[in-house]
């Protein structure tokens, strides 16, 4: 962290103050810019019923339940079960429980992660299943269908547990309404499903869905972080914002993949004949109380909750992906020709350097350390260490400059009678540049190593913020990486340390009263920051600064750093109108 916090050794007159107030700004644009995934609270949109309705295509819109009369034929050959039953399918990842009732999912526990209470992780978000949907119900444009169907009493072909791999089927029929349901297992996160619908012979376009969000999603920044429509279509994938997702709109294929997300997991459809089918988007709201722990009824937030569907009028098959956002489990996924499922995982712009960090750091966890705290104060060292020449690089530019610095000066005051407007100002500017071109100066020199720096810390930010790994990663006295410290012992080391990274930078070009003012905002702004973000992140920063208290002090044991706090000790005793201390 402490590359990106010195930005005051450029030179100039003034230059170092206002180089270093502007990449601050900067930087702080571009850090609250990313904390999109903590979105305020979302508007509540329009009923679904009024969404769904609205986007229902003429040619998909279903006559209502009762234009299927029950004829005694139609009730001779009605295929129903006479009560619920479930058939739990298992295998060494996940515990998937099915309710013959509507053929759907009501629980969907993955047995490698946890909830916030420490047990197992159900992927069914039952308050919100409850009001609009399980996973692998059907969704159909006419509500009353789709009501129809998710109480629909199937028959399976199985009861009880069944061990993965294996099949289990579901069949339905009663007044002209017939319905097939197969889902086949395997040892991996990947089911396949194969739907059949039709109303009096007419197939009916019924999709599978799931359409009501995550387990882990159980309050408000919860349901909104990170949460997008994913979608891959002709080999190029994309993430609609949440805000941008219109609950019941249609999307036609062809699709490689498509399916919701949240932070740290997904649920994605990958059809087996990509141009057949369609996707719906369902995006709807659901009272929460503010405090999960102590609901107050006076107290509610609206919480987002989104949705997915996929299918066609005809008989069709898709497989479904539903599980970790793990980068080595979404890379061994086959994508239907189109990107891989890791671009579910949110590393944005950022990714080509994001992943290469992640990899870096996951090698570091696996044989090396075994923590992911101790990993990533590893990664932090090894990318100090690389970031150390940029740091000479920015102290010789600094050097450089302030050694002309009273030729420039001279320059600037033979055209300072003379108005900013004032043609011959152009002749200061030449004579300038000469005389910077001749010293072998650049005014960039200064600026241009930290402008290298930057991408490596926000590609380190969006890595830390978005890999499942973090998430309940213990180390020393934080329970979870991923969530910020509870004691605030990072934050507030991290504000001590990086007032000693300010304290211990010459600054030549700064004014001192200026200087100090820095020297305590700054820590105090970035300080802010860690104060809420993910310990993980926090660590990275903390243990920059100790790196850059360790650079610093020997920097300014060379004859370089000697030079650099001289010239910045006659320019504060210039100043101050007093013969300068040179400090040893």
């Amino acid at each position: 962290m402490a590359e990106i916090k010195n930005p005051n050794q450029q030179g100039g007159v003034g230059g170092d103050s206002k180089t270093m107030l502007v990449f601050t700004a900067i930087f702080l644009v571009l850090f609250l810019g990313l904390q999109y995934f903590k979105p305020k609270k979302p508007a509540t949109p329009p009923a679904p019923q009024t969404q769904q309705q609205a986007a229902t295509p003429a040619s998909s819109a279903l006559p209502p339940t009762s234009a299927s009369p029950v004829s005694a034929d139609n009730a001779a050959s009605a295929t129903q079960a006479a009560a619920e039953s479930t058939t739990v399918v298992e295998n060494e990842l996940y515990r998937i429980t099915f309710s013959n009732r509507g053929a759907q999912v009501k629980s969907w526990i993955l047995k490698k992660y946890k909830d916030d209470d420490g047990k197992p992780l159900d992927l069914v978000n039952q308050a919100a299943a409850a009001k609009f949907g399980y996973p692998l119900s059907l969704f159909t444009y006419d509500e009353g269908m789709r009501d129809r169907l998710q109480q629909a009493m199937f028959v399976p072909s199985s009861t009880g547990n069944i061990a993965a791999p294996g099949t289990l089927s579901f069949d339905y029929s009663s007044g002209g309404l017939a319905v097939h349901k197969t889902f086949k297992f395997d040892s991996s996160y990947v089911i396949h499903a194969e739907v059949s619908v039709t109303q009096n012979g007419a197939p009916v376009a019924a999709l599978l869905s799931w359409p009501s969000g995550f387990g882990d999603q159980t309050t408000l920044p919860q349901f909104a972080t990170g949460t997008t429509l994913d979608t891959a279509q002709d080999g190029k994938s994309d993430q609609i914002a949440l805000k941008k997702v219109v609950g019941g709109e249609t999307l036609h294929g062809p699709f490689n993949w498509a399916g919701v997300s949240d932070l740290y997991f997904t649920a994605v459809f990958l059809p087996d004949s990509p141009k057949n089918l369609d996707l719906v988007s369902l995006h709807n709201t659901l009272p929460i109380p503010q405090n999960r722990k102590k609901p107050d009824p006076s107290h509610i937030e609206q919480a987002p909750v989104l949705g997915a569907a996929m299918g066609t009028a005809q008989p069709y098959s898709v497989q479904l992906f539903a599980g970790p956002k793990a980068l080595e489990v979404l890379g061994a996924i086959p994508a239907n020709g189109g990107p891989t499922l890791e671009k579910t995982v949110s590393f944005g712009m950022w990714g080509v350097i994001s992943k290469p960090l992640f990899v870096i750091l996951k090698f570091l966890h696996d044989h090396v350390t075994g923590e992911w705290g101790w990993a990533i104060l590893i990664l932090t060292v090894i990318l100090n260490v690389a970031m150390l020449p940029t740091r000479f690089q920015m102290m010789k530019s600094s050097l450089k400059m302030q050694r002309i610095q009273p030729q420039m000066d001279a320059v600037k005051a033979k055209y300072a009678k003379y108005k900013t407007t004032d043609p011959r100002r152009q002749e200061m500017n030449k004579e300038v540049f000469e005389l910077q071109k001749r010293e072998g100066v650049n005014m960039f020199g200064g600026c241009i190593p930290m402008l290298i720096q930057w991408p490596l810390l926000f590609a380190f930010y969006r890595m830390l913020g978005n890999v499942i790994e973090l998430r309940q990663a213990h180390w020393l006295w934080l329970p979870d990486l991923s969530a910020p410290d509870p004691l605030h012992i990072l934050p507030i080391f991290f504000i001590v340390s990086m007032f000693l990274v300010q304290w211990l930078t010459p600054s030549p070009g700064v004014d001192p009263a200026q200087q100090r003012m820095m020297a305590f905002t700054m820590p105090a702004v970035f300080g802010f920051m860690t104060w809420n973000i993910g310990s993980g992140l926090a660590l990275y920063w903390a243990g920059s600064n100790i790196l850059g208290i360790v650079q610093q002090m020997a920097m300014n044991r060379t004859k370089m750093g000697r030079e650099v706090r001289e010239i910045a000790a006659r320019r504060a005793a210039k100043k101050a109108g007093k013969a300068p201390a040179l400090r040893k």
